[in-house]
């Protein structure tokens, strides 16, 4: 059984910076995937980053490179995501989600695991 524990949302002035952690029980970070999502408000939930970690890659949304970014601590079970430059229209629910059924690594329903959410509100 895999569980999820995300962390560090908050709320920040635009232009400025967020880390996510997502702390993992029973993920292998070499063998499978783990991304983040976010969702605001009556929205539906947007992958921002994965890392697939049988080819030890990352991959971030188009409209994100250079502002997100994804790193793992092995050692210590968890993943990051790193947000910069944050804008007003980055608020939402950020989610963890781990092991992939296959398919798209930025839809939600590729994901059999998921964390409980951690909320990022960015005010102008």
């Amino acid at each position: 059984q895999v569980q999820l524990v995300e962390s560090g949302g908050g709320s920040v002035q635009a232009g400025g910076s967020l880390k996510l952690s997502c702390a993992t029980s029973g993920y292998a970070f070499t063998s499978d995937w783990m991304a983040w999502f976010r969702q605001a408000p009556g929205k539906q939930r947007v992958g921002v980053a994965l890392f697939d970690g049988s080819r030890d890659r990352i991959f971030v949304r188009d409209s994100l490179e250079g502002r997100f970014n994804f790193s793992r601590d092995i050692v210590k079970n968890t993943g990051y995501l790193h947000m910069n430059s944050l804008e007003p229209e980055d608020s939402g629910m950020y989610y963890c989600a781990a092991v992939s059924r296959g398919g798209d690594g930025f839809q939600a329903s590729t994901y059999k695991y998921w964390g409980q959410g951690t909320q990022v509100i960015v005010s102008s």
